[in-house]
């Protein structure tokens, strides 16, 4: 099989030649304690490649491809600025238009990108008037050229022979409004501005359709995604009424889009406890989800359970036990392996790799996965 085939195989509770071996993405602190314990200099951004290596793995490492970038963002952007210079903290202005303060330790690039974990006090985000939302939707339009790549017919076309998968991703409707007005004030307005909030996610509901459709007409993704991050430990961010109230026309309206066009997985990704999430997101079409934290009380064993094969799973493996390495990461890898068994399931990192990951540790980790899914 070629990683196209593995992957969604895999995803679809098929019968996959080996699951794809994703150990999980380490951030720019992580890497850097690796130089110092083992990991080459030139091979600083293909970390999860050598750990593969130097766990004895010999087959060929999958190779990925271009794909069909399709950009929501905001055009144009906030200035990106430093507001005000402390003795350890900086109060910034990021692309998006948030107000925030920081440590002094990071640039405003690592607000733009996903370099590290970085902490931040919200001090002020963009939409808190009826004035702010008219400014910002003016930032989106969905039909702007720019927002597809370039030739895009050519290079729908070329992608039909693709051997890798490829993946389609948008922010979800909670995650966009939480960016817009900030968490506090989005759920306090859930219960005093309701009307507000649901104008502001039908507006985002349109301008990602409308997307998916220009898309669409060019190329089909493997994987239709979307980024939610709405639970906390233990309980999702608001209640499973709100969600569908407010959350699951959009999930369905895209799903059905996503299925409309031949798309096999429709998949979403939060953070924290997704136990009371998961029968929401099966009701909407969705059909996969990550990155499964342990540490937020979920239990991949007892979902897959209760779910059977109306979810499939990627992540699962506790960071924690992975930094603890050895036994805890035997005991780990044991716990899960009833699901890897029962199919999809593609295991890896809970989350991006923190720092107090040692790369013996990462390496001796890796090993393990990767005898479990069938790559050593």
């Amino acid at each position: 099989m070629n990683p196209r085939q593995r992957y969604l195989e895999t995803n679809l509770f098929g019968k996959p030649d080996r699951i794809p071996l994703t150990p999980g993405g380490p951030r720019k602190s992580t890497k850097e304690r690796w130089l110092k314990e083992g990991l080459p200099q030139e091979w600083y951004g293909s970390a999860q490649k050598y750990a593969y290596i130097a766990a004895g793995g010999k087959l060929d490492w999958p190779k990925g491809g271009p794909g069909f970038k399709v950009d929501e963002r905001m055009r144009p952007t906030f200035e990106e600025k430093v507001l005000e210079k402390g003795e350890r903290t900086q109060i910034v202005q990021d692309w998006k238009g948030n107000i925030c303060e920081i440590s002094n330790d990071y640039s405003l690039e690592y607000l733009r990108h996903a370099i590290d974990f970085v902490t931040r006090r919200w001090i002020k985000c963009p939409v808190e008037t009826e004035a702010d939302w008219v400014d910002m939707k003016r930032r989106y339009d969905a039909n702007d050229p720019e927002r597809l790549p370039e030739n895009p017919k050519e290079l729908g076309e070329r992608l039909k022979a693709r051997t890798y998968p490829t993946v389609m991703a948008f922010s979800g409707p909670f995650w966009q409004v939480r960016e817009w007005m900030g968490f506090e004030q989005l759920c306090m307005a859930l219960i005093e501005k309701p009307a507000f909030v649901h104008e502001q996610i039908e507006f985002w509901q349109e301008h990602v359709s409308t997307l998916m459709r220009r898309a669409f007409e060019y190329y089909t993704p493997d994987e239709v995604h979307i980024s939610e991050d709405m639970a906390y430990k233990g309980f999702s961010m608001i209640s499973p009424a709100m969600c569908r109230e407010f959350l699951m026309p959009t999930w369905k309206k895209w799903g059905e889009m996503a299925r409309g066009a031949g798309v096999k997985i429709y998949a979403v990704d939060s953070d924290g406890f997704i136990g009371e999430l998961i029968p929401l997101w099966i009701e909407s079409g969705l059909n996969a989800c990550d990155p499964i934290e342990v540490a937020a009380g979920n239990d991949i064993v007892e979902f897959s359970k209760r779910f059977g094969r109306n979810m499939a799973y990627r992540g699962g493996i506790d960071k924690r036990c992975i930094a603890e390495g050895g036994a805890a990461i035997e005991n780990e890898m044991k716990r899960v392996t009833p699901v890897i068994k029962a199919g999809g399931f593609i295991p890896g990192c809970d989350h991006g790799v923190p720092n107090d990951v040692s790369w013996p540790n990462f390496v001796y980790y890796t090993k393990l996965l990767a005898q479990a899914t069938g790559w050593l």
